[in-house]
Formats: structure tokens, C-alpha cells, sequence
């Protein structure tokens, strides 16, 4: 499969998830990009259109504690850090949208870092 066909599949997929993420108001939204080298994560309300919490691995926190971004284990690390600024912030609930990602590797281990902060969705 081409590279351009993947990316218009991820596309599609993300436009399905967001249109069905942005009809259930009320609850933040949990947002995730990855790149080969980077992942990044943000919390967002969509009522407001205001971005309350966010983290990724080019921050200066994850830096000091992993040196690639690009694996499981820093998902997991970006995860647990979006999940304690969120409990932090008083946010229990959330949706996840993955962004048209596929829910496995990396996209399901900062999920269920996040879940382990206590943060429902």
C-alpha cells in the first residue's frame, strides 16, 4: 500500500471519529498525533475551543527522563504525564480521539497510561 493511500485512509477515518467524537458535548476531548519520531497528546474542550492540558515527548519534563519519543515506552511516559496535569486540572472524564490511528501500539499505550491516572472514557 503507498504511503498517499495510507495517509487518505488514516484522513477518512479521522474525519468518522471526530464527527462522532464532537457530537457527544460536554466531555473533553483527548487528542493524539504520532509521528515516527514523536508523540503528542492534548486535551481539549470543544465548547470553548480551548486547549486545557498538553503534553508530548519534546517537552522539557520528557526529555529529562527519556531521550527517543518514538516507542512504546514513551507513549506510555507522555500518557502518564497528560493524565496527572489532567487530574491536576480536576478532569475525570474525557473522549479519546485518536486522530484516525489505528488503536493499537503506541495510540492504545498512552490510552491506558492515561486511564491508569484515573481519567475515564
Amino acid at each position: 500500500m503507498k504511503t498517499l493511500e495510507r495517509e487518505r485512509l488514516r484522513l477518512a477515518r479521522k474525519k468518522r471519529v471526530k464527527l462522532k467524537v464532537q457530537k457527544q458535548s460536554g466531555r473533553p476531548r483527548l487528542t493524539v498525533f504520532r509521528s515516527t519520531k514523536h508523540i503528542y497528546a492534548q486535551i481539549v474542550d470543544d465548547n470553548e475551543g480551548k486547549t486545557l492540558v498538553s503534553s508530548s515527548s519534546m517537552t522539557k519534563e520528557f526529555k529529562e527522563q527519556m531521550k527517543t519519543g518514538g516507542n512504546l515506552k514513551a507513549a506510555a511516559l507522555v500518557g502518564a504525564m497528560i493524565g496527572e496535569q489532567a487530574a491536576a486540572k480536576g478532569i475525570k472524564e474525557i473522549y479519546c480521539d485518536r486522530n484516525g490511528f489505528l488503536y493499537s501500539g503506541r495510540i492504545k499505550a498512552l490510552a491506558d497510561a492515561v486511564r491508569e491516572k484515573g481519567i475515564k472514557f
